[in-house]
């Protein structure tokens, strides 16, 4: 009976960490890492993102290009917000643009936290898949490095966005009288503007 040759899937990761000062209103951050909607909003593309319900969202990654291929990851993710920190992870994740991929399996747990002195973070990333029929010819060690830098780009990605957006919305939200800034009135501004 002829071997068969086993197939390991292809791995690839990235981590990235945050430290950033913030100077002004700092005791006001715990409350405004509360305001979930406002807080991944700012944090991912707001036109990528779907609020299927309280704690949990859909959000389209940008589209890839791996060699000749595109493909386009659809993340569904899970916030809890407790004390001053947010945690967010994937719960699964569909990939469009492969075909039929069996073992595709995304990895995501980030967590971004508040003290006196600004906001702190690390995220990890993490993707295992099967090696696509069309770049069987391209090196293992080419596919993983290739896969690492795209990760890496998606974390720096959101990183920068904590240091722009997150940061001028948070101080949008602090200019805001406090009657607006309430959860639930986040909430309901933010389903008025999906409608």
């Amino acid at each position: 009976m002829p071997c068969r040759e086993m197939v390991m899937p292809l791995t690839f990761c990235a981590s990235q960490r945050l430290d950033l000062p913030v100077k002004h209103l700092s005791e006001q951050l715990p409350e405004y890492l509360q305001q979930e909607n406002r807080v991944i909003g700012s944090l991912l593309d707001p036109r990528q993102l779907t609020r299927l319900g309280p704690g949990t969202y859909r959000y389209t990654v940008t589209s890839l290009q791996v060699f000749q291929l595109q493909v386009k990851p659809v993340v569904s993710l899970e916030i809890e917000t407790e004390g001053g920190t947010m945690h967010m992870r994937a719960l699964d994740c569909e990939l469009e643009g492969l075909g039929i991929v069996d073992d595709f399996n995304l990895t995501l747990e980030a967590r971004l936290s508040c003290d006196s002195k600004g906001l702190s973070g690390d995220a990890r990333l993490a993707v295992q898949v099967s090696q696509p029929p069309l770049l069987r010819l391209i090196p293992r060690r080419v596919l993983e490095t290739t896969g690492e830098s795209i990760l890496s780009g998606i974390l720096l990605g959101i990183k920068t966005r904590v240091g722009q957006q997150l940061i001028a919305d948070f101080k949008r939200w602090c200019r805001e009288p406090p009657a607006l800034n309430s959860p639930q009135q986040t909430a309901e501004k933010t389903a008025a503007m999906q409608s």
